[in-house]
């Protein structure tokens, strides 16, 4: 038998401060944005740098540690898997986007605030996700 493997690992910085909704069913779910940056030097020794936004999907209690302690600008480790969502709105007009889907996150980095933990901690999600979409 085959098998697949969809599995991604980001180190980056939140870039706007969760937001958390609630399915029709009462899940919640919470979303935010990471940047990730990497710099390289070309051959002939110019410095360059790339930065790359990844949309990440946390549900249930991961979701609900996710709004409780990340901010934008803090550091974050997220693993979890590609997923693609297709629509189509209320002109007819399709989108397709593509998200990580947060299985565990792990804050790095100095925490400023008080009210936030104040060493590494790393969180997982046991739920397994379903096909309800907040949007």
């Amino acid at each position: 038998m085959s098998r697949g493997l969809n599995k991604v690992m980001i180190i980056g910085h939140l870039g706007r401060d969760p937001e958390m909704r609630y399915t029709p069913s009462g899940r919640p779910v919470t979303t935010f944005s990471v940047a990730t940056s990497r710099s390289w030097t070309t051959n002939d020794g110019e410095r360059h740098s790339e930065t790359e936004w990844f949309n990440v999907v946390a549900w249930g209690n991961l979701a609900e540690i996710c709004k409780q302690y990340l901010l934008k600008g803090q550091q974050v480790y997220i693993e979890g898997r590609l997923q693609t969502r297709k629509w189509e709105d209320s002109g007819g007009n399709k989108h397709l986007s593509v998200e990580i889907v947060a299985s565990e996150m792990m804050m790095l980095g100095d925490h400023h605030d008080s009210n936030h933990l104040t060493q590494e901690e790393s969180f997982s999600s046991s739920e397994e996700t379903s096909d309800e979409f907040p949007y």
